[in-house]
This record gives C-alpha cells, structure tokens and sequence, in this order.
C-alpha cells in the first residue's frame, strides 16, 4: 500500500504496475493481456485478467471480471467510490458495466484506437445521456502497457506465419 491518494501521479503508477501484473497471467496463457484492479478507499476489492478464450465467455473481459469479484466481495452491485485501473483502454461492452456499477473513476494505461470507450473512439463513460459518469485518467504508464499489447501481438503474428504458409494461405501481418 502506499501513502499516495487516489488520483495522485505516483499513486495511479504504482496501481497500474499491479494491473500490468495482472495483464502478465493473460498472456501467460495465451490471452490477450490486460489486467484491472478495483479499489475503494485505498483497498483492493476486485481484481481481474482477459479470459475470454479460457471461459469460453465473451464477456469475461478483465474489467468486468474485477466488477464481478468487487460485487460479490461486497455483496452489492453498485460499487460507488470505487477506482479502476486497467491496463487498456475499456471497449463499449466493459464501459457500460462501468456506468452500471457507477465506478467513480477509471484510469487505464494504453489508448485503444479501435474500440476504446473512454475517449479514444466513444466517450460512454462520460456520456450526458446515460445516468451516470466517471472521471477518465489516461496514459498512466502508456509506454509499458502498449508494450506489452504490442510484444504479445507480435508473437502471436508470428507462430501464425508458418501455418499458413504451410496450407498456402497469405501470412498474418
């Protein structure tokens, strides 16, 4: 634990390091690797890695399993003063869950140009329209969160090559 408050500089770094953490046990077993924590009040009551593959189970992206874990910790859904730290930017599906469980604030690491929620292709988490908003903090340790992404992607590209070389298919790029 650190002495920092939530929304300070050195205290998002040192949440988001553990979210990458997180992010690490995904890939580990071939997932894409993003992890999240939830807080409240300085603690941690849920936390969560993509297992989508694993669970068979679209929705089991790491946000909504953090949610899952925090509401059944607490016995509540609405999960109010609460922080997430998330090692990407949420897509559309995890911001709604966010909204609904009226999560305060989210601060995540690597921008998701291609389905991001938060700001990057849609804004649902500060929507005017929905009945609830967060406060957005992004960027917070970008460089390695992106990295991660971007090294797992790139592994992935390619065991793929071969493959598909082999049954004469165009190669992944």
């Amino acid at each position: 634990m650190t002495e920092e408050q939530p929304g300070d500089d050195a205290c998002d770094r040192y949440w988001m390091r553990q979210a990458l953490e997180l992010a690490r046990r995904a890939a580990e077993v071939g997932e894409v690797p993003v992890g999240a924590l939830l807080l409240c009040e300085g603690a941690v009551i849920g936390e969560g890695w993509n297992q989508p593959i694993g669970a068979c189970d679209p929705t089991a992206h790491a946000e909504v399993l953090a949610l899952r874990a925090a509401a059944a910790r607490l016995g509540n859904y609405r999960l109010v003063n609460s922080t997430l730290y998330v090692t990407l930017e949420p897509c559309p599906m995890c911001a709604g869950a966010l909204v609904h469980a009226r999560v305060a604030r989210v601060v995540f690491g690597a921008a998701d140009p291609r389905s991001g929620a938060a700001g990057s292709v849609f804004n649902l988490l500060q929507a005017e329209a929905l009945n609830h908003r967060a406060s957005v903090t992004g960027g917070v340790e970008a460089e390695a969160c992106g990295a991660l992404l971007r090294d797992f992607f790139r592994a992935r590209r390619v065991k793929v090559r071969p493959d598909a070389a082999a049954n004469g298919l165009p190669s992944a790029g």
